[in-house]
């Protein structure tokens, strides 16, 4: 989208292509991740910028939905699953220091796959996190989040005259602007989607993709895609998994008209997926 094409090449500095996007908002490094014995990511190391969207793409069960959990130990909800290496948010890790994981959750919000309003109101569904939270001191504030959240994810005009009806009697795509603008109520500073418009219609996701290209200059966003065509779309980042592991990183435009790496080429190109 606007900023991809300034992304035509690989970069002057090929080590480094990202050189110019500055600290990495979060950084993996030699991350693996466990399900038992089962080792399901293989030492993946990459960093996420703010103003950027990044892509992870790669064939089913190849460790991509892992990973991106993995950013918000979203993962240790399954008792069997572990976390080698570290994860950095702002420099800290995410898994070693003593972070809160219900603030980290705040600050790495994260939009799933189906749909997943509460069983509230339209309202309720955005003031529930920033309640929790104490973010704000009365209604009137309450009321301005509230608002502020849903003219974000471009359904304010859809349902300010509504908020009192339920979440889940909205449609498929205004249900999955629902939950990112539920995301959003908490002023994350990371917004992690997995699949976000794999059970929405080709309105409702080309909805999504305008809504992730406005929201992507305050956040770094990661998305989990199988679309090689929306990556292509939304992202100006794009990462390959392959059994765990991560093949190639680069920009988007590169990763799609140059890959350097043969198993990418071959994914790329339909050979396999």
């Amino acid at each position: 989208m606007t900023d991809q094409n300034l992304d035509e090449t690989h970069g002057e500095d090929a080590e480094n292509p990202f050189a110019d996007a500055g600290p990495a908002k979060m950084a993996a490094r030699n991350v693996s991740v466990y399900y038992g014995e089962k080792k399901a990511i293989d030492n993946v190391s990459i960093d996420i910028h703010t103003r950027y969207v990044t892509a992870f793409i790669g064939p089913s069960g190849c460790g991509k939905s892992t990973f991106l959990r993995s950013l918000n130990r979203m993962n240790d909800t399954i008792a069997a699953a572990r976390v080698d290496g570290e994860i950095l948010l702002d420099g800290k890790d995410i898994y070693r220091s003593r972070m809160d994981v219900v603030q980290l959750r705040a600050r790495v919000g994260m939009v799933f796959q189906k749909p997943n309003p509460f069983p509230k109101s339209i309202y309720e569904n955005i003031a529930y996190g920033p309640r929790i939270h104490g973010l704000a001191s009365g209604k009137s504030e309450m009321d301005e989040i509230v608002e502020r959240s849903l003219q974000r994810a471009g359904l304010w005009e859809e349902v300010k005259d509504r908020l009192s009806d339920s979440g889940t009697a909205l449609s498929g795509g205004q249900q999955q602007r629902l939950c990112i603008a539920r995301a959003i109520a908490v002023d994350p500073e990371v917004i992690l989607m997995d699949e976000p418009c794999s059970a929405l219609d080709p309105i409702a996701t080309a909805r999504i993709e305008e809504l992730i290209d406005d929201l992507r200059g305050n956040y770094a966003i990661v998305i989990v895609t199988h679309s090689m065509q929306q990556a292509a779309r939304v992202s100006q980042r794009t990462a390959f998994f392959h059994l765990g592991n991560l093949v190639e990183y680069d920009k988007t435009s590169a990763i799609f008209t140059n890959p350097r790496e043969e198993r990418t080429k071959d994914y790329i190109t339909g050979r396999y997926g």
